[in-house]
């Protein structure tokens, strides 16, 4: 699972490291319960957004409602695995430099109180999710229970670890069209898939180099894995993400009428960008410094400058394709 910030503001973030828990204000109940769900990582969920982007289905009424629902509903499902997973690791949390200031570790928010949250987080989201429909639900529901498994028992089994955590990715890219009853592409489901494989081992390989030997004790896996096995696993994901992707792209562009000419030079040249995001990426990966995604990814202006490019090509070019016919 992916790991938050620490509840300060950036002044104190660096501090926070080296403080002993009890010298940390301890944020009221409700305050505490927020930042155990973990709202910065909502911004995963996005991903639900991706496969009616590239069916150029976005701009619909209906889609985007129905997007909306999937990613409130995958907002709060994660929320509740976040809590039960807080609560399955909160020793090993306690001993990790930056875990150990998560609510439940750091003593604010009591087991009971993290399990109950977690239940009303997980009920809430399959009640949005029905809102979409029965098959949006069961999709989320599949989330909920993999990483529920997961927490208790394979996020210590080298290899399916990675695998577990990739296939969330891999699920919220899956309810965007499903939700909108939208085709996904076999190439849109092989880039997905191996891109959060990518993420996932790079998240890995920078904290067995930021932690070293004590790695293990925070994430039992990590004492089966080297460094070297796991640079293995991130560029070779990287290297397939990349391919299909530049597949899927071609594909897209290959059939031969009017509105796909058009389109067909933007949604090639859109591969040039999304390589050079992973090749940005990457040198974060291998200095280590990719524990967190999310943060490598919002405040690098860079790899922000070249995904914005990327996204206005490729939109560009799924639009023209879809307004054929």
């Amino acid at each position: 699972m992916s790991e938050p910030q620490p509840a300060t503001g950036p002044a104190t973030v660096t501090e926070a490291a080296d403080a002993p828990v009890e010298q940390r204000k301890r944020p009221p109940l409700p305050v505490a319960l927020v930042l155990a769900a973990r709202p910065r990582q909502w911004v995963k969920n996005v991903l639900v957004l991706a496969a009616p982007l590239s069916a150029a289905k976005l701009g619909h009424a209906d889609v985007l409602r129905t997007s909306a629902i999937a990613f409130v509903a995958f907002c709060l499902a994660a929320s509740c695995i976040y809590f039960v997973n807080d609560v399955m690791d909160v020793e090993s949390d306690r001993r990790h430099p930056k875990k150990r200031f998560r609510p439940i570790a750091a003593g604010w928010v009591s087991i009971p109180q993290g399990l109950a949250a977690g239940a009303v987080c997980g009920l809430a989201g399959l009640g949005v999710a029905a809102i979409a429909n029965w098959t949006t639900v069961l999709v989320v529901a599949v989330y909920m229970a993999l990483h529920i498994v997961y927490s208790m028992w394979f996020k210590h089994v080298p290899v399916l670890d990675l695998a577990m955590v990739a296939s969330g990715f891999l699920l919220r890219a899956i309810v965007g069209g499903v939700a909108a009853n939208l085709e996904l592409s076999q190439w849109f489901l092989l880039t997905t898939g191996f891109g959060s494989l990518f993420m996932v081992a790079g998240k890995r390989y920078s904290e067995m180099v930021v932690m070293g030997e004590e790695a293990a004790a925070s994430r039992k896996s990590l004492k089966e894995y080297s460094q070297s096995y796991l640079r293995f696993v991130w560029q070779a994901a990287a290297t397939v993400t990349m391919v299909t992707y530049s597949l899927w792209a071609f594909q897209l562009a290959s059939t031969p009428d009017i509105a796909h000419k058009s389109a067909k030079p933007w949604l090639e040249i859109s591969v040039i960008p999304w390589v050079f995001i992973f090749l940005r990426y990457s040198m974060f990966i291998d200095n280590g410094k990719a524990g967190e995604p999310e943060d490598v990814v919002l405040k690098d202006r860079v790899i922000m400058g070249i995904g914005a490019v990327w996204l206005v090509v490729f939109a560009t070019g799924v639009i023209l394709v879809g307004a054929r016919g």
